[in-house]
């Protein structure tokens, strides 16, 4: 739970260091998998910064966190509900067109990421695409009290290989939005099958 600790304690610089971090290239790919007015799930919504975003364009949006104070930030930001829940929590069954898990999955645990992934996948409806980032690496751990799971290409690989009827629509590294930032992330595009 350190890691929520750490989020209820800084939301408030958490919220000032990325809400207005420009995310649209990475909007961009994911958006171009959705119908017109999908319904979107942001899985560990942070500020809301996306939330927003995606609900300024036109698209049905819910989201959640397990931060109290982050959920109550991201509710006044966005006027949308954020429900104060875990990712090891979803349980919605076929629901969403899309799901945008945006350096949200990276504080899962190693060893129950299959299990949050196949959470997600059920979650969405059929040819429905999920977006996942993982800072680049491949060691789990601990920095300035947050927990950490890192991911490359090969551990990404493995991973999303246990699961039938999932495609890769497209998976890259990018440079972390922040300027002061010069880390590395994993970003994972995949498609749910019929």
């Amino acid at each position: 739970m350190k890691t929520i600790d750490y989020y209820n304690k800084h939301a408030e610089e958490f919220t000032a260091s990325t809400f207005e971090v420009d995310m649209e290239s990475l909007y961009q790919p994911f958006l171009a998998e959705l119908p017109e007015g999908a319904r979107i799930l942001d899985v560990g919504c942070g500020s809301g910064r996306d939330t927003l975003a995606f609900k300024k364009k036109g698209y049905q949006v819910d989201a959640i966190d397990y931060s109290e104070e982050l959920v109550k930030k991201a509710s006044r930001i966005t006027g949308i509900p954020i429900k104060l829940k875990s990712f090891y929590e979803v349980d919605d069954y076929e629901a969403y067109d899309g799901i945008w898990a945006c350096a949200s999955l990276l504080h899962c645990e190693r060893t129950r990421l299959k299990e949050v992934i196949g959470k997600l996948l059920r979650a969405l409806k059929p040819e429905g695409v999920i977006y996942m980032s993982f800072k680049y690496g491949d060691s789990d751990r601990e920095k300035y009290g947050r927990e950490f799971t890192d991911l490359n290409e090969q551990q990404a690989q493995e991973l999303l290989a246990q699961f039938d009827q999932v495609s890769w629509v497209q998976q890259w590294i990018t440079i972390d939005k922040r300027p002061e930032r010069k880390e590395q992330w994993l970003n994972i595009i995949l498609k749910k099958g019929t």
